[in-house]
């Protein structure tokens, strides 16, 4: 069964790449998102569409709390908001469900908002697939690599990857 959902948090950059590195997940929208229930401008995030067979809503959740700064409320809030946006009311609460169950995994209190998605726009075509193009410019290695690195560590027993990086 085919799902999607949408994550941000970080650079739509750094996520893009994340989630397309595991197996389970076909495509990577790689964009801006609006939430039903913000106020708030698009903020930058994808759009996750995976396979239930082969990839678990919990693990993409684990997987974005553990590569962005999911419990800080820095400055660059507004443009990388640090939210799962649901797709249906089952879905809501089941990532209700997920960042109750994992806030014991983090020190901090976990501040992913869960949101209604609204819309969505497509960055351009020459950002969109940035990692898997420009493998060796200097922010693709500086930071993308070491989150793809830590997915790698924190859950190499759970899950396997389309492709690895360099070490």
């Amino acid at each position: 069964m085919i799902e999607k959902i949408g994550l941000g948090g970080s650079c739509h950059w750094c996520t893009e790449a994340i989630f397309q590195s595991l197996v389970g997940v076909n495509r990577v929208e790689q964009g801006w998102i609006a939430s039903v229930n913000e106020n708030e401008s698009f903020s930058e995030a994808v759009i996750v569409e995976y396979d239930l067979n082969k990839m678990s809503l919990k693990t993409l959740i684990e997987v974005h709390l553990n590569t962005h700064s999911c419990t800080s409320n820095h400055s660059m809030r507004e443009k990388y908001r640090s939210a799962i946006y649901y797709f249906s009311k089952e879905q809501e609460n089941k990532a209700i469900t997920i960042l109750n169950d994992l806030q014991k995994e983090f020190d901090n209190k976990i501040i992913t908002k869960v949101l209604s998605f609204r819309s969505f726009e497509m960055n351009k075509e020459e950002q969109l697939n940035y990692y898997l193009k420009n493998p060796e410019k200097p922010f693709c290695k500086n930071i993308i690599n070491p989150k793809l690195k830590k997915i790698m560590r924190l859950f190499s027993d759970t899950i396997e990857f389309k492709k690895t990086i360099n070490s």
